[in-house]
């Protein structure tokens, strides 16, 4: 897991723009402040498709950059984003729980229309990455 620093601009009227100081070009928007780490967290899935893994710097490192210092100054926030890189191979692993727990993950990775593998996936990154 890689920690990045998103600078989050926002223009009165306009959706959120993301940028990342460690990642020259990277770039995302988002409509709401709810959807930023989904959205940053997809621009960078998409990035590192194609590019080698960038070392994210520290924030205090990020703070004293130049331009991330003029955005600061017209509005923007910086956000630390939790980053799991997905290398796209799948490990069969053994878990051991509750019986009706697992029943209730089914049930409900069935309701949605997801594997039960899938469901437990999503909910592990969601409770990591925080969103």
């Amino acid at each position: 897991m890689h920690y990045y620093t998103v600078v989050v601009h926002k223009e009165v009227g306009s959706a959120y723009g993301l940028t990342f100081p460690d990642i020259p070009g990277c770039f995302a928007a988002a409509d709401d402040w709810s959807e930023i780490s989904a959205k940053a967290t997809e621009a960078l899935d998409l990035w590192f498709e194609d590019a080698e893994e960038v070392a994210a710097s520290p924030v205090d490192v990020i703070r004293a950059r130049k331009d991330v210092q003029e955005a600061l100054a017209s509005g923007a926030s910086l956000m630390t984003l939790s980053y799991i890189p997905a290398d796209g191979k799948l490990e069969r692993v053994n878990i051991s729980m509750d019986r009706g727990l697992l029943r209730a993950i089914d049930a409900t990775a069935s309701a949605r229309g997801m594997t039960r593998s899938a469901f437990l996936a999503a909910v592990a990154r969601r409770e990591i990455a925080g969103f």
